[in-house]
């Protein structure tokens, strides 16, 4: 007869744990983004108090210059053209991260990367702000687009790591996790 053994209880599986990571990043970095869009299309459909409370929200992030903003059927997103690439290139890039990752890493690329994504970003602002070049609301979204999408390469495996370190934690008896025992 063949005996078959189950799991020690120390064996933790990281695929629950990381594809639920995932999914919490995945789903509130689309929300924020939804969230965006939904300002201007709630003034579009007479909802202003609805608009203003999104508005509100986002302006301790945003500086929501209107002349630095996007605009649908002339009502101005939640946040400018830069924070509106922001965000998309975040969401997009977690949204596609287990395609391009497995859930099962939790190392992030050489720090190297995040740093020259964010010198274009940089570049653009500077340029802008000393008068030498005007940016536009392309290279403004552009710029963040690269930054966003790049950082999720660190944030997602890093919040990965974190949520089975925490189950991990939870799993451990207090006895085992150096706690008093009576």
């Amino acid at each position: 007869m063949i005996e078959v053994k189950a799991p020690a209880a120390s064996y933790a599986r990281p695929i629950p744990t990381a594809l639920g990571a995932w999914f919490f990043i995945a789903s509130v970095s689309s929300l924020i983004l939804a969230a965006i869009i939904a300002a201007p299309v709630a003034q579009l459909f007479g909802h202003p108090a609805f608009a203003a409370s999104i508005f509100k929200t986002f302006s301790y992030l945003c500086h929501q210059i209107p002349e630095r903003s996007f605009h649908l059927a002339d009502h101005q997103f939640a946040v400018c053209s830069r924070c509106t690439g922001l965000y998309a290139g975040f969401a997009f890039a977690t949204l596609g991260y287990p395609l391009l990752c497995s859930l099962k890493r939790t190392d992030t690329p050489r720090i190297i990367w995040l740093l020259l994504a964010a010198a274009p970003l940089a570049i653009d602002f500077s340029l802008g702000y000393f008068s030498i070049w005007q940016n536009n609301h392309f290279s403004r979204f552009t710029t963040g687009a690269l930054l966003g999408s790049v950082a999720a390469f660190y944030v997602v495996p890093g919040v990965i790591d974190l949520s089975a370190k925490i189950r991990q934690r939870k799993s451990v008896p207090p006895a085992a996790a150096g706690g008093l025992t009576s």
